[in-house]
């Protein structure tokens, strides 16, 4: 089986999931500050998990546009890619973390939260497939 890393990502915060292809479940993992220190600790957990490949969250509005935070998203993926080598694919994450508010309220991992649904998400596709 493998390991995936489900990825949210924010200007302020970067939630983290993950999940094994066996068990076919996403969990929260973390939630990190999108600070200088942050990609050393995100290089840290795939370490730590193992990890075969990223999903990453596509941040697109209602007319399915590019959101501002692509820009970072996209050199972030390119980052996971060249110093990581692992492959990174982009998932649709539509609304996830007011998603994660309505089921859970409002707390201090809900971007992990976030990162789970867009996980869980890519899981039941691929499942499907």
């Amino acid at each position: 089986y493998m390991k995936i890393l489900g990825v949210d990502f924010g200007s302020k915060r970067v939630g983290i999931a993950v999940a094994d292809t066996e068990a076919g479940m996403a969990f929260p993992k973390a939630v990190l500050e999108n600070s200088p220190k942050f990609f050393e600790e995100f290089k840290k957990i795939c370490e730590a998990e193992k990890v075969s490949f990223v999903v990453l969250g596509e941040s697109k509005d209602f007319n399915m546009n590019d959101n501002k935070i692509m820009e970072a998203i996209h050199a972030f993926k390119k980052q996971v890619e060249d110093e990581l080598h692992l492959s990174v694919i982009m998932h649709p994450e539509f609304m996830t973390s007011a998603q994660a508010v309505h089921e859970q309220g409002v707390n201090n991992m809900i971007d992990a939260s976030a990162a789970t649904i867009i996980l869980q998400s890519y899981l039941d596709k691929y499942k499907e497939s």
